[in-house]
C-alpha cells in the first residue's frame, strides 16, 4: 500500500524528517477532533466504531508500532505479530473508557513514538520486519512510521465522519 484511496494519504508525502513532527501533533489533534464531538460513544451506524473506539485503537496503534520498531531494531526482520484491532475493542471495552484518560495516554504513545523514530538514522530506518496487514510483507522501519500516520490521518477521517465534524489540520 503506497496510497490510501479512501482517504487520500500519499506514503510517499512523508519522509523520515517529518515523522516526529507529525507524531507529536497527534495528541493535540485528536484532543481536538474529540473536543467537537456531542456523544463520543455514539456509533453512527451497525459495525462502525464510535468516536472514542477510533481513538482507543489508535492510541494502541502508536503503542504497537512502538513494540514493532523496537523489536525491528534488535531482531532481524521479525514477523510482526497481528495486532487482534477488533478483538482489543471488544476484550478492553473501547467505547466504556474514560476519554480523558484515554486521549492523555494516546498523546504520551505518539510522543514515545516521535521520539524513538527521531533517534533512527538511515540504516535504521531501512531495516525491515514482515508487517501483517494486509498481507505479510516486509517493510521498512521509514514505511511502519509512514503506515502509523496513515493511520492516524484515516482515522482522524472517521471520527470526523461518525461525528459530522471537520479535522484540524
Amino acid at each position: 500500500m503506497d496510497r490510501c484511496d479512501e482517504c487520500g494519504f500519499d506514503y510517499a508525502g512523508v519522509s523520515a524528517a517529518d515523522l516526529p513532527r507529525l507524531l507529536r501533533a497527534v495528541g493535540e489533534r485528536y484532543a481536538t477532533a474529540l473536543g467537537g464531538v456531542q456523544d463520543l460513544r455514539r456509533r453512527p451506524a451497525e459495525g462502525v466504531w464510535s468516536p472514542l473506539e477510533y481513538t482507543c485503537h489508535v492510541r494502541d496503534v502508536l503503542r504497537v508500532q512502538t513494540d514493532r520498531l523496537v523489536l525491528a531494531l534488535t531482531v532481524d526482520q521479525p514477523e510482526f505479530t497481528p495486532m487482534g484491532r477488533d478483538e482489543r475493542a471488544v476484550t478492553d471495552a473501547y467505547n466504556e473508557q474514560d476519554p480523558t484518560v484515554v486521549l492523555a495516554a494516546l498523546a504520551t504513545a505518539a510522543t514515545d513514538l516521535a521520539t524513538r523514530f527521531s533517534a533512527l538514522d538511515q540504516a535504521d530506518l531501512a531495516r525491515t520486519g514482515v508487517y501483517p496487514w494486509p498481507e505479510p510483507r516486509a517493510r521498512t522501519l521509514l514505511w511502519l512510521g509512514q503506515h502509523t500516520i496513515h493511520e492516524t490521518e484515516h482515522h482522524l477521517l472517521d471520527i470526523t465522519r461518525a461525528s459530522g465534524t471537520e479535522p484540524a489540520r
